[in-house]
C-alpha cells in the first residue's frame, strides 16, 4: 500500500525514532502531531514546518495529522466556540501551506477513548489494551486515576492531565449535552470549517467513538453506519469525511465492519483507515486488543483489506493499538514492535489480494 503510516509522538516524547519507523519495510507516512500546543490554540506555522522537516529528513512523508483536537467549548456549544474555531480555521490554513492533506480528529465529550486495563495479559506472555464494562460502571475518577497510573510515565492521546484535572466541572459543563445537542455542536463547527477545508484542500476525517457505547452518561455520536449517514448529511461534501478505524467500529459485534468500508469508501467518504483486530471476551462489549493477524482476533481482516481493495481506497492506512511484545515497555498500545508485525501482514495481504486480482 504506497500510503502505509505510523503514528509518531515526537522526538521528545517517543520511545521510537523516525529511523526505526524507516525501516518498517512498506512504510511511507508519519501521522504526527504537535502535542505541546493546548488543545484551542492555534498552530504556529514554524512549529508544523519543523516537524515536516524532521520527518521529511528522515525519509518519510507527513500528509495526516491525528489530532488537531477540538476544544470542549466547541463541543458543548458555548459562546467562547467561534474563537476557538476561528483559530482551529487559522490552523487548518497553517496546515495546509505545508502539505497536510488530512486531518483526523474526534468529537467524543471528555474521554477520547477509554479502556480499563492498559497491561491486560495476554496467555503469550504480551500485553495488551482491554475494556471491560463493569470496570467503568463506577465513578469516573476511577479511570482516570488508573489510566494515569498506569500509562508509564507517557501522556496518552485524549488523556491531557492538564484538562483532566477539571474532570467534575466538565462533566458538570456536559450535563445539558444530549445526542442531539453534540450532534448540532458538530454540525455548526462543520459548517464553519468545512469551506475553509474545501478552500484548502485539507479533508477532515472523523474517529468512530471507542468504545462504541455512551459513557458515564455521556453521548455518543459516531458509532455505526446509521451515526455516519447522519453526520455526512450534517454538511454535504467529501471533505466532511471519516476515519474508519476497524477495531472502534468492531468493537460492537452489529457493526459489518467490511460493508460499512464497502459503502463509504466508495461514496469517496474514507481519507484514513485505522487497520487493528480485537478479541471479544466474557460479556457482550467486552474486549481486548489483539495482534492483527484474524486468527488471533474477531475481526476478518482479509475480508478488511479485501474491502478496501475492492471498493479502490487509495488513502492513508495506518496500524493501530499494538501489544507490548520482546519486553518493550512504553507508550502503552504504541509499541514498535507489534505495529510494526501489524504493517508486515496488512502489507502482505494487500499484495495477495492485489495478484489475485490481475
Amino acid at each position: 500500500m504506497k500510503n502505509m503510516g505510523f503514528r509518531w509522538y515526537g522526538s521528545k516524547d517517543d520511545s521510537i525514532t523516525l529511523q526505526n519507523i524507516r525501516q518498517i519495510p512498506g512504510t511511507t507516512q508519519v501521522v504526527g502531531a504537535l502535542f505541546d500546543i493546548p488543545v484551542g490554540e492555534v498552530w504556529p506555522k514554524e512549529k508544523i514546518a519543523a516537524l515536516k522537516e524532521e520527518v521529511e529528513a528522515a525519509g518519510l512523508k507527513l500528509e495526516v495529522i491525528e489530532s488537531v483536537n477540538i476544544h470542549d467549548d466547541i463541543k458543548i456549544g458555548l459562546p467562547s466556540r467561534d474563537q476557538y474555531i476561528a483559530n482551529y480555521k487559522q490552523t487548518i490554513r497553517n496546515l495546509a501551506e505545508y502539505g497536510i492533506k488530512v486531518i483526523c480528529y474526534n468529537f467524543m465529550p471528555i474521554f477520547d477513548w477509554v479502556r480499563t486495563d492498559l497491561h491486560f495479559k495476554l496467555a503469550d506472555g504480551s500485553t495488551d489494551l482491554a475494556f471491560e464494562h463493569k470496570k467503568v460502571e463506577g465513578q469516573p475518577e476511577d479511570i482516570l486515576k488508573s489510566v494515569q497510573e498506569n500509562s508509564n510515565g507517557y501522556v496518552l492521546p485524549g488523556w491531557e492531565p492538564e484538562r483532566l484535572a477539571q474532570l467534575k466541572s466538565l462533566f458538570a459543563a456536559y450535563k445539558e449535552v444530549d445526542t442531539q445537542k453534540l450532534t448540532d455542536n458538530l454540525k455548526y463547527f462543520l459548517d464553519e470549517i468545512i469551506p475553509v477545508c474545501e478552500e484548502c484542500d485539507i479533508r477532515m476525517a472523523m474517529h468512530p467513538d471507542d468504545p462504541p457505547r455512551p459513557l458515564f452518561g455521556l453521548p455518543r455520536i459516531y458509532k455505526n453506519r446509521e451515526d455516519m449517514l447522519t453526520i455526512e448529511q450534517l454538511h454535504e461534501s467529501r471533505y466532511n469525511a471519516f476515519t474508519i478505524c476497524t477495531g472502534s467500529l468492531g468493537e460492537n459485534p452489529q457493526n459489518d465492519v467490511p460493508a460499512i468500508i464497502r459503502e463509504f469508501v466508495a461514496k469517496d467518504r474514507v481519507p484514513f483507515v485505522h487497520a487493528r483486530n480485537i478479541k471479544f471476551m466474557g460479556n457482550e462489549g467486552d474486549f481486548h486488543e489483539s495482534a492483527h493477524l484474524s486468527s488471533e482476533g474477531s475481526l476478518d481482516m482479509y475480508e478488511i483489506m479485501k474491502a478496501l481493495y475492492d471498493t479502490g481506497f487509495d488513502g492513508y492506512i495506518r496500524p493501530d493499538h499494538g501489544r507490548d511484545i520482546w519486553g518493550e515497555s512504553g507508550r502503552p498500545g504504541y509499541g514498535l514492535y507489534d505495529r510494526a508485525l501489524g504493517i508486515t501482514y496488512l502489507n502482505g495481504l494487500w499484495e495477495a489480494i492485489e495478484k489475485d486480482n490481475k
